[in-house]
């Protein structure tokens, strides 16, 4: 069987209600994409916790509705439009062939060489070097797949300063891989941290695939007082607001990793824990860096 994508540019008053009447006038589904992506016009819209978008359009919005081929097309998108009260904008029609779904998601996740020698390879695939750092993680619930830049720089600095017998945190740990890297390249205790009890169910899993002990847990259950490494790829305003609690998590010459943070507020995060440890830029990718630094002996 084969579907037919219902195209629609509309404005950004317009996309939420607009997405919500297709939906209850019988489309299979509804996204909304940035009319402009590809363009110097093009808004990034991302959010940080407690500063979230409040809708997820842009200026000039494009609603794509899937819907089957037997469908009036033009008719559900005056319907839609009439339901908003707006004028019928134009439309466009696109063929989607029937294929095998699971399949077609499975081909675009390959597996990633990060750094050096460590390898994120989902279930579906062999290592390539199955005597390198191999980590089997599949896309999830939780963020963290070793894809996202600020993942990478995390990964590739614990490849670069491996934490040979020494205790690790992992705070805001997601999916685990930061923590599980850590076990990989020879940690000694590791613990990860995160608010979402979801991303702790997430990392849990993922650990016993990879068959390292790994302590997830909630904040209110972390015991451990202090840590040889702390690492927080989380974002910038979290990041400014728990300088005094991690900074204190670190042991007398231990060394702090941040990321989550963009290149324009490298400043900004350095000077939150400027009294606490004094932090610098160890690298930075696609506009984004990672911070590190030591406490004092």
């Amino acid at each position: 069987m084969s579907w037919i994508e219902i195209v629609v540019e509309v404005a950004r008053a317009q996309a939420e209600n607009f997405s919500d009447a297709l939906m209850e006038l019988g489309a299979l589904s509804v996204s909304v994409e940035d009319a402009d992506e590809g363009t110097d016009a093009e808004q990034p819209l991302f959010g940080e916790p407690g500063m979230e978008p409040k809708e997820a359009a842009w200026e000039r919005s494009r609603v794509i509705a899937l819907t089957p081929t037997d469908f009036n097309h033009a008719e559900l998108v005056e319907l839609a439009a009439a339901h908003c009260k707006m004028p019928v904008p134009e439309h466009s029609l696109r063929s989607v062939a029937d294929q095998d779904w699971v399949r077609l998601t499975q081909s675009q996740f390959e597996p990633m060489l990060i750094g050096k020698g460590i390898w994120v390879v989902p279930s579906w695939h062999s290592a390539p070097d199955p005597t390198a750092i191999v980590l089997e993680l599949d896309p999830g619930l939780a963020f963290g797949t070793g894809s996202h830049p600020t993942t990478r720089l995390c990964m590739e600095w614990l490849e670069e300063n491996p934490p040979l017998d020494k205790t690790v945190l992992d705070y805001g740990c997601g999916s685990g891989i930061l923590a599980i890297v850590a076990k990989k390249l020879g940690a000694g205790q590791v613990e990860g941290i995160d608010i979402d009890p979801q991303a702790v169910v997430s990392a849990e899993f993922n650990a016993v695939r990879n068959h390292c002990e790994i302590d997830f847990s909630l904040p209110n259950k972390v015991t451990t007082s202090t840590y040889d490494v702390v690492v927080a790829n989380i974002l910038s305003n979290p990041l400014k607001l728990m300088a005094p609690m991690l900074s204190a998590k670190v042991a007398a010459g231990g060394a702090l990793v941040l990321s989550g943070v963009l290149a324009r507020q490298a400043d900004e995060v350095t000077a939150a824990y400027a009294p606490f440890i004094a932090l610098s830029v160890w690298q930075e990718r696609d506009g984004w860096v990672a911070l590190h630094g030591r406490r004092p002996s």
